[in-house]
């Protein structure tokens, strides 16, 4: 059953193995981030990340494939995402040993992250429904984890000044991307909210979007009344 308006959605079953991949990138998060405070050994942290990056990218491909997209993936991954690359950044820019990062890049992260997760939590009690990430979001994810990496793995200076205005870069088109989505959500009429949700979740190849595509008939594929009458198909334009 749906979620009325301004109620917090009903977030579903929590168990799952998705959800289970994105609770271990949250755990994975603080280690990862003392042992690059403490300028730890780099074969752990770099292996540490290694396996934070994969959970993410099997989470979402796992719940798929397995049929158990849920409520609760949609917030436990984009909430690992945040956690992990503000927490590893935050360590690289204030690090004793060697800063890696500039402070006006861990503002954006930390500023643009904070955004998007109290504009999701309003959007989410006002609609009753969680919102997927953006496939430019997860993008911009995918280059903070490079950023990262390359400041771990002490990147020429060139090279890391790339990895930072790219992700930067993508950090703010994907916040515009999500404040124009989540504007469009909430000003829409109740009956529409659900299309621009749908909108919104396509972009990661939500199978919701898809099924629902394939259900509705086309225009072609329904007779009209003379049509039936006559006892006859329309014509087949395909």
């Amino acid at each position: 059953m749906t979620a009325r308006a301004n109620e917090w959605p009903d977030l579903g079953r929590f168990w799952t193995i998705p959800n289970a991949l994105s609770l271990l990138r949250l755990v994975l998060v603080m280690p990862i981030a003392w042992l690059i405070w403490q300028d730890g050994p780099l074969e752990w942290v770099v292996g540490l990340v290694l396996v934070a990056i994969l959970t993410d990218w099997f989470d979402g491909r796992l719940a798929r494939w397995l049929g158990t997209v849920s409520e609760w993936g949609k917030v436990l991954d984009p909430l690992a995402d945040k956690a992990a690359g503000g927490l590893a950044v935050l360590a690289l820019t204030f690090r004793a040993s060697e800063p890696t990062l500039p402070v006006w890049f861990l503002l954006l992260v930390l500023t643009r992250d904070g955004a998007i997760v109290a504009g999701s939590a309003i959007l989410a009690r006002r609609v009753g429904k969680v919102v997927m990430s953006a496939w430019l979001g997860k993008a911009a994810t995918t280059w903070l984890a490079i950023t990262v990496l390359a400041a771990l793995l002490r990147a020429d200076a060139p090279v890391l000044d790339v990895c930072v205005y790219m992700t930067s870069g993508l950090l703010v088109v994907s916040f515009f991307v999500y404040t124009w989505h989540f504007i469009r959500t909430a000003q829409a009429p109740e009956g529409q909210k659900k299309v621009y949700q749908m909108d919104l979740s396509a972009t990661r190849g939500h199978p919701d979007s898809a099924a629902s595509s394939a259900a509705a008939p086309t225009n072609a594929e329904v007779p009209n009344e003379e049509q039936a009458r006559q006892g006859t198909s329309p014509p087949n334009t395909s």
